[in-house]
């Protein structure tokens, strides 16, 4: 895992890399905010989707709904970066929707957005 902490609009971000799994369920969720929190101090997290496990985004598992509500929980932004056109499901991208025009979860296709979404909610 790889962190680095950005400011932008005066709100600190925190930027994580990672080329294996961190979050595959609610515990590896709740050990990553901490990580995360204990680093770089940073309650806005940008995460590439790769880092999140694929029964995450099958709704059914009703793990993205666990492992979200603990960021609620917590008072942790997050914005998952990737492509999330591969997935077919109606009821993923509604969800996606949903969070986009919420203002803790996002799910966006690149850092950029992510970043800029994070330091204005």
């Amino acid at each position: 895992m790889n962190t680095r902490k950005i400011e932008q609009n005066g709100v600190e971000i925190a930027i994580v890399k990672s080329n294996e799994e961190l979050i595959t369920d609610v515990q590896s969720a709740l050990d990553f905010m901490a990580t995360v929190s204990y680093e770089t101090g940073c309650n806005r997290i940008v995460l590439n989707k790769s880092a999140i496990c694929e029964e995450f985004f099958d709704l059914k598992t009703r793990l993205a709904g666990e492992i979200l509500q603990k960021f609620i929980n917590y008072r942790t932004k997050i914005a998952i970066v990737g492509d999330f056109s591969s997935y077919s499901s109606k009821s993923l991208k509604d969800f996606i929707y949903e969070s986009n025009n919420g203002r803790d979860i996002f799910f966006l296709s690149n850092e950029e957005q992510a970043i800029e979404k994070l330091s204005r909610v």
